[in-house]
């Protein structure tokens, strides 16, 4: 009997979740909820809209901001940093070394084993150290100090084989992924902070004396050999590998890119020529901004209630930090003006940066057909719960939503890589997050959708 009550429980349960789901559409469709929801979503697509004349103007507009930042310093929202790197790796290197690379919200030490170009690269080692969020925005000697301790307890952790020459100093790369005015190949001053960082007291400092003097208190025996910054490594990186590479474009936490630029063509570089005839550019692009760029009140919203207002635009409308925070902020909108979500909306879907990039990333590659994967995600995330097919409906909004909100950021990374006149017409990408790089790439190919796909 008792079994019998369960199936009918079971068999009742599962009748009333379509009636009920059905009735809430029809509410919904009934209250104009459902055309305001559709109405956003085609506000949104059409904001984000990259037209070829308007990708042509975001690309001019660049193109006159590299030169003028190329003239003079201050003259450019693109500050073209000189690098003091006039020479890349030709992937005859030998020997054992170590690299930091502090690529934003984490960062890697690096031990790696050079043998020439028979050898390459014999063995590589490292490990990736999170940084707390209050050192973020506490002191230069908080972070480094913290950043230092990491730095010991990896090369204490040497094996055999990976030691330095007896009587050897133990020389470190340092990659900083922060915009720099450097004075020499292994010195710079820190310009600004981005990547939500707000450190005051380390604005202006070199940032390899801070480093240096953090591994003086613990006891560090290692010098800093060369100070870049990290797209000027990953340009480094590529070189080793291959000669042809003259570019290279960072998409993380950040977004950057430098070139190899030809010297005599940089008016501002007033040193003698060196013997290369070439200097790596940091371009810094993440603080360009433009008119033409496809800036919807969404990215304005979150610019005027970040760290750093009116900077960094390009950075905040394309980079891996912002993605989630503009996908939370268009949700709740609906969730707001088009009880997207029933009547009362998440409430986590209130919280800043509860949506980060790897959600995005694996809602937007969700190939179920019942789109599970964003169901799951926005049931953990944002604790979502709604029937069935109420929930399909939701999913296939949000899977939606992602790809518009993709194919506004790749469309302007394609431009900017691809347009003849922007570098040279020799471009190979080369870069750390390489699958990421091809992830950004198929985002692109799935850009456009029509909308009836979304429809039931």
């Amino acid at each position: 009997m008792a079994k019998v009550a369960v199936g009918a429980a079971v068999a009742c349960a599962a009748a009333l979740c379509p009636a009920a789901a059905l009735v809430v559409r029809i509410r919904m469709r009934c209250s104009g909820k459902w055309a305001r929801a559709m109405a956003m979503l085609r506000e949104f697509e059409e904001n984000c809209g990259t037209t070829i004349g308007k990708l042509r103007q975001v690309a001019d507009a660049m193109a006159v901001e590299m030169h003028a930042g190329l003239a003079s310093e201050g003259g450019s929202k693109l500050k073209m940093l000189i690098s003091y790197v006039d020479n890349l790796p030709s992937g005859d290197e030998k020997g054992l070394f170590y690299a930091l690379d502090l690529v934003g919200t984490n960062f890697r030490v690096v031990r790696v084993l050079l043998g020439g170009k028979d050898g390459g690269v014999v063995k590589q080692e490292f490990e990736e150290v999170s940084i707390p969020p209050h050192l973020m925005t506490e002191s230069s000697d908080a972070l480094f100090d913290y950043i230092a301790a990491a730095l010991a307890k990896f090369v204490a952790m040497e094996g055999e084989g990976l030691h330095p020459s007896p009587g050897r100093q133990r020389e470190l790369g340092f990659t900083f992924s922060f915009p720099v005015r450097q004075t020499s190949i292994a010195s710079g001053n820190l310009i600004k902070w981005t990547k939500g960082f707000s450190i005051e007291d380390a604005v202006g400092q070199d940032v390899v004396g801070e480093l240096t003097k953090a591994m003086e208190r613990i006891g560090l025996d290692m010098r800093v050999s060369a100070l870049v910054n990290d797209t000027i490594g990953t340009l480094a990186g590529g070189r080793y590998y291959n000669p042809d590479v003259i570019a290279a474009v960072i998409l993380g936490t950040g977004t950057n890119a430098a070139y190899v630029e030809r010297a005599h063509a940089i008016p501002k570089w007033h040193g003698l020529l060196p013997k290369s005839g070439e200097m790596v550019i940091n371009m810094e692009w993440g603080s360009f901004g433009s008119s033409h760029l496809p800036i919807t009140e969404y990215d304005q919203d979150l610019d005027a209630e970040s760290l750093n207002p009116g900077e960094q635009i390009f950075e905040k409308i394309i980079s891996g930090m912002y993605f989630g925070e503009i996908v939370r902020r268009v949700l709740l909108k609906m969730a707001e003006e088009a009880d997207f979500f029933g009547d009362v909306g998440p409430r986590k879907l209130k919280i800043p940066f509860i949506l980060r990039t790897p959600h995005m990333s694996a809602m937007h590659h969700d190939a179920s057909s019942d789109l599970r994967v964003v169901g799951s995600k926005l049931k953990d995330i944002l604790e979502v719960l709604s029937f069935a097919d109420c929930i399909s409906l939701l999913y296939r909004f949000t899977s939606y939503l992602l790809k518009l909100f993709l194919n506004k950021k790749n469309r302007l990374i394609e431009n900017e890589l691809e347009d003849r006149n922007f570098l040279f017409t020799r471009f190979k990408y080369s870069s750390r997050y390489y699958n990421e790089m091809m992830w950004w790439r198929f985002c692109l190919s799935y850009s456009i959708f029509m909308f009836w796909k979304i429809s039931l």
